[in-house]
């Protein structure tokens, strides 16, 4: 909003001259959405244990630790980061801009749903929420008609092409597929964050991580002169993205502050969905769908130990882990929360180097 307010204004106080530039709206928009979580933080925190006696539902068959030191913990705390995300890219982005739309479809739909799965976990006093068939059927609907906002917007070929990393001058036409294909990034992501959060500030600094990552591609797919020097594909626009991923950061620097062990509030599938789903959105419109596996590399990992001890159970009747996601695995072999968290930590920040990476080795 800003991007159209001010700049004319540039004639007469130059200063106004700084918000046609990307970078500097960018960190305009991590600053607001930082400043937003912590002025609504608390009231939120205080609102949420007012309805919330008992806080999240802690499932009986997780760690056992998680019924003493959760307990009464109050979740949804996602609409915090939701508002942040929200109110910083509309003011700083360009509220013209098709992309900047689409991720927001993404990332206040998913948020809807993940709401609606947390109000009826709380209210029921249950671990259970949403059917799982309608929960994921909600995801694919959102995710379906952003990925046909997308595809109108971007150019062919780039439309339905899906590009490979570390080889500079391969894209392949993936046709209709690259809609399920791209439904799939989407919903794929959003629950691979879900799954990750499970330990205070697990989730969230590996998010913030992402994110920051994705502001560089954004700035750098959108910009013609950078794209070309490093052999990127372009695509016109989506350096906007910048500015919603740096708010991203901005909001989960803030909601840190208040998740950070021991937590004061969870962000529940109200932020983990929609936080994920976002990722995955901004990776399509910026054609790093494969470099996302990467850089978010953590939550691959969690998600295939879901899927490994799933189907060796299944199969054989044995785990593989003594509890999964791969988070629990490890609570249950003795290591304290913050050890985990911390390495874990550390495993997201080496997966981002090793993704940055591919945009100059090609």
């Amino acid at each position: 909003m800003l991007f159209h307010l001010l700049p004319p204004l540039a004639d007469e106080f130059i200063v106004f001259n700084l918000f046609r530039y990307l970078t500097f709206r960018t960190g305009g928009a991590v600053m607001t959405a930082l400043i937003i979580s912590f002025l609504v933080g608390p009231g939120m925190i205080r609102w949420l244990k007012r309805r919330q006696h008992n806080g999240q539902p802690i499932r009986d068959d997780g760690p056992g630790s998680h019924l003493l030191s959760k307990k009464g913990t109050p979740t949804m705390g996602g609409l915090m980061i939701l508002i942040a995300v929200a109110a910083s890219t509309v003011l700083w982005a360009d509220v013209k801009n098709p992309y900047v739309w689409a991720v927001l479809l993404v990332t206040v739909g998913f948020g809807a749903v993940g709401f609606v799965d947390d109000y009826l976990k709380v209210t029921r006093l249950s671990h259970r929420g949403l059917p799982a068939k309608l929960k994921l059927g909600l995801e694919f609907a959102v995710a379906f008609v952003a990925t046909l906002a997308i595809v109108e917007v971007t150019r062919a070929p780039l439309s339905t092409g899906l590009a490979i990393p570390f080889l500079k001058a391969v894209l392949i036409d993936l046709g209709w597929l690259f809609f399920p294909f791209a439904m799939l990034v989407m919903v794929g992501a959003s629950n691979a964050v879900n799954l990750t959060d499970g330990l205070d500030g697990l989730a969230i600094v590996p998010v913030m991580i992402v994110a920051g990552c994705f502001v560089l591609i954004a700035y750098l797919v959108g910009n013609a002169v950078f794209a070309n020097y490093l052999q990127l594909h372009h695509v016109p626009g989506t350096g906007e993205l910048a500015v919603f991923c740096g708010a991203m950061v901005g909001a989960s620097l803030g909601f840190l502050w208040f998740n950070a062990p021991p937590a004061m509030v969870f962000m529940g599938d109200t932020g983990s969905l929609s936080l994920g789903g976002a990722i995955g959105a901004i990776s399509v419109a910026t054609k790093h769908e494969l470099v996302l596996a990467i850089i978010g590399g953590l939550f691959v990992l969690e998600t295939v130990s879901v899927i490994v001890q799933v189907v060796s159970f299944k199969l054989t009747g044995r785990r593989v882990f003594r509890m999964a996601p791969l988070h629990h695995h490890f609570e249950q072999k003795g290591w304290a929360e913050s050890t985990i968290v911390i390495r874990f930590w550390v495993i997201a920040s080496i997966l981002a180097l090793v993704g940055l990476s591919t945009l100059k080795l090609r």
